[in-house]
């Protein structure tokens, strides 16, 4: 492994990060709605499984999955099930003014874990780009490396969004904007469920 290949894997994953989806619609609410502890714990959540995606490519699951079709069929039904819960609680919530009791930063954590976790479909996608960017015949230690390299990059963008989310004015833009903001996600969250349900 070399620094461009390094390079060209982060450059990847910095635009899959910064790319609106189920993720990083939590974090913007989890943040916004439970304060900058809840925001960057579930970015810890978020980071931590989508990191564990990667190491689970770079180690063959793509392989195990086509192995064992029922496993991921598993994974990507009980994912879709928690997405479509969540879009379901989001909706529901949208019109009903934020509480000001924070979120246990544990339970932040799962969220964001969980939400990662919803979709197996990660894991390919990892293991696509991994093969096109590094050399098949990685050692233990770069597989470590690469892993850890993606957690600290999705650690540190998910904790920026948390300090710049929270801020006074960030914030209140957010409570104007709450109703639609959490009915759009809502319907990402509940699309992106349906999606993995349907998809063979």
């Amino acid at each position: 492994m070399t620094l461009d290949h390094l390079l060209a894997f982060n450059a990847v994953l910095v635009i899959s990060i910064l790319s609106p989806g189920a993720a990083f619609l939590m974090a913007v609410r989890s943040s916004v709605s439970n304060g900058r502890r809840a925001g960057i714990a579930t970015g810890f959540g978020l980071g931590v499984m989508a990191s564990l995606w990667t190491l689970a490519a770079l180690l063959g699951m793509d392989a195990i999955f086509a192995l064992f079709p029922w496993a991921f069929a598993v994974l990507k039904v009980g994912g879709a099930v928690y997405l479509i819960y969540l879009a379901i609680k989001t909706w529901r919530g949208a019109a009903t003014p934020l509480c000001d009791a924070p979120k246990a930063q544990g339970r932040a954590f799962i969220d964001g874990f969980l939400v990662n976790l919803g979709n197996p479909k990660s894991v390919l996608f990892a293991a696509a780009v991994l093969v096109v960017v590094f050399p098949p015949d990685l050692a233990g230690s770069e597989i470590a490396f690469i892993t850890l390299n993606h957690l600290t990059l999705e650690i540190l963008f998910y904790t920026a969004c948390a300090f710049i989310l929270t801020a006074p004015v960030a914030r209140a833009r957010f409570l104007r904007a709450k109703t639609v903001i959490d009915r759009t996600a809502a319907l990402l969250l509940g699309g992106l469920g349906l999606k993995l349900l349907l998809q063979r």
